[in-house]
């Protein structure tokens, strides 16, 4: 069933049936143990009556029993009780009982309140004992009277409940169908919304169990409108920083084809392979940008993080060797699992490094050093290049941003990608500087998770 209203409905319907038969049950169990319990007490008042009347010699033997049932007989509109009554010697022979009496002897016991079955019919029946006189005085009724008693009390309490029940039934479906009503509205509101409308729903007009879903809703916009504004900044900076070196491209490749001589040609052509080596790092740069943005958060499986600070160290060693860098490698014996995805601790160390690489000048070193920390582990990048102005810190990893420091050449998108790969992965990102002499990144990569 998808309907809440349905669904509502059907739960308050069949509790509220639920909770009116039991109430019924329980005033049927209710009124059947004290209609017995009255039953009972007038059945032992008759049989002491007779047995006193006849001590007394108020009444004659012949005619006791009869005068009780005259006095006990009780008429009214559709409904009709008597009680009957036999009077027997100790030695076991009937000397009395009223017309209503059965043939048979109303109970075997001695006295008390017995059940009996008597010509058919089951019978309450209350023996009391009278020693002067010698004789057992039995009073009893029919239980089919009591039970039919019982019986009217019941179907007085059904009858109107099941003539109630269908307007009861619309009573709850309209009255869910009104609570519900502020969802209608809510869902009706948002249906009818542009999809660039993006503003926070009103919560306080909302009833106490709604909004949650309306803070929930603004959430989702909020981010929805942030990563619009980031898609939008990342188009406009993406466009823009294409177009520089495309632009530089195309003028040296004029230059070359108009050049009057040989040094004039060889140096266009060695700016035309700049731009388009500056070109080909920012369209990896920015597919990798596009591959950690849909990455997921679940942290991926475990990362050998031995193994992937050797394949970055081994990929970007041509490109160390190319400027003059040396690239130190320091890592312990052993390093703890980490949790995460390969690809992107590979992305986040890989941009790291390559920066360290850009901001180095020929001769110096850059050093990769993997420590344990806790249960975690660290991976650090030192360089000795210009390092970080404090001024442009807190701003290294915003998307095409570049410091006063930065190298030639970059494109702004290294340091976001490394922040939100180590993101997706449960990790963290740290820069500090090393005073005059370069700057260090460190990576810290979850525990792996038991």
């Amino acid at each position: 069933m998808t309907s809440i209203r349905a669904r509502l409905f059907l739960i308050l319907l069949v509790s509220t049936g639920a909770i009116w038969f039991s109430a019924a049950w329980w005033i049927q169990h209710s009124t059947r143990v004290e209609v017995e319990r009255v039953l009972d007490a007038r059945l032992a008042e008759a049989a002491e009556m007779v047995s006193s009347l006849l001590s007394d010699g108020r009444v004659e033997l012949s005619n006791a029993a009869d005068a009780m049932a005259a006095l006990t007989t009780r008429s009214e509109a559709g409904y009709s009780r008597q009680l009957s009554c036999q009077i027997w010697s100790l030695d076991g022979t009937m000397v009395g009982a009223s017309r209503s009496a059965p043939a048979g002897r109303l109970t075997q016991a001695d006295s008390g309140f017995s059940e009996t079955v008597v010509d058919g019919e089951r019978w309450r029946v209350f023996a009391e004992v009278n020693e002067e006189l010698g004789l057992r005085v039995m009073v009893g009724d029919r239980l089919a009277v009591r039970d039919r008693l019982v019986s009217d009390v019941i179907r007085g309490l059904l009858v109107p409940a099941l003539a109630v029940l269908p307007f009861l039934a619309g009573l709850i479906w309209l009255s869910v169908g009104q609570g519900l009503a502020p969802l209608s509205r809510l869902a009706k509101t948002l249906s009818a919304r542009s999809a660039d409308n993006l503003e926070p729903v009103q919560a306080e007009p909302l009833p106490l169990e709604l909004r949650p879903m309306g803070a929930a809703l603004n959430t989702l916009f909020e981010r929805v409108t942030t990563a619009r504004e980031r898609e939008r900044s990342f188009s406009a900076y993406a466009a823009h920083e294409l177009k520089t070196p495309l632009s530089g491209i195309k003028t040296q490749a004029q230059i070359a084809a108009m050049a009057p001589d040989e040094d004039t040609r060889r140096h266009a052509l060695e700016q035309i392979e700049k731009g388009v080596a500056r070109t080909d790092r920012m369209v990896r740069q920015l597919l990798e940008l596009a591959a950690v943005d849909g990455a997921s958060d679940d942290g991926g499986g475990e990362i050998d993080l031995r193994e992937v600070i050797s394949d970055v160290v081994a990929s970007m060693q041509r490109a160390a060797d190319a400027k003059g860098v040396n690239l130190h490698l320091d890592l312990p014996a052993s390093l703890p699992s980490v949790s995460g995805d390969t690809v992107l601790a590979t992305l986040a160390l890989r941009n790291v490094v390559e920066n360290a690489i850009g901001a180095s000048t020929t001769g110096k070193v850059v050093e990769i050093r993997a420590a344990v920390f806790g249960n975690a582990a660290q991976v650090t990048v030192s360089d000795e290049g210009f390092g970080i102005t404090e001024a442009d810190r807190s701003r290294i990893t915003e998307r095409f941003f570049r410091g006063r420091n930065a190298p030639e050449g970059g494109s702004g998108l290294g340091l976001s990608i490394t922040q939100t790969a180590m993101e997706r992965i449960g990790g963290s990102v740290e820069s500090r500087s090393r005073g005059s002499i370069g700057e260090a990144m460190t990576l810290t990569f979850p525990a792996k998770s038991a």
